[in-house]
């Protein structure tokens, strides 16, 4: 599986941006997919993921009811609209994605994409 994020960038505070990840590959339709970040001097962390029936939603919980993740199988992507960005959302974003069924806590997803960066100012 190939994952490629775009959509990064510099915005403000209160801002939204949404993020989009095309997939490639193996059976895009059967993974769970996801978004993790990394900020500055952070370790990686989960932000959030979608079954692959597309019916279960995780999140994190500092993002829940500003970020929604969502994924259209028929044209392989997953996307991550972030809104009311705060300073703290500032990292790397990565795609991820997991064969079959995954939930947080069952450790690190299987495939990672390179990064976009998103960086929120005051």
């Amino acid at each position: 599986v190939q994952l490629q994020a775009s959509g990064g960038g510099l915005v403000q505070a209160g801002d939204s941006l949404r993020l989009s990840c095309a997939a490639s590959g193996r059976i895009f339709s059967k993974y769970t997919l996801g978004w993790s970040r990394q900020a500055p001097g952070k370790e990686r962390e989960f932000v959030a993921a979608i079954s692959w029936r597309g019916g279960t939603t995780y999140y994190q919980d500092s993002v829940k009811g500003r970020f929604t993740i969502s994924r259209d199988n028929a044209k392989n992507t997953v996307t991550l609209q972030m809104d009311s960005l705060k300073l703290e959302d500032t990292a790397v974003y990565y795609c991820t994605a997991n064969p079959g069924d995954w939930r947080p806590g069952r450790g690190r997803m299987d495939y990672w994409g390179k990064g976009t960066l998103v960086t929120v100012s005051s």
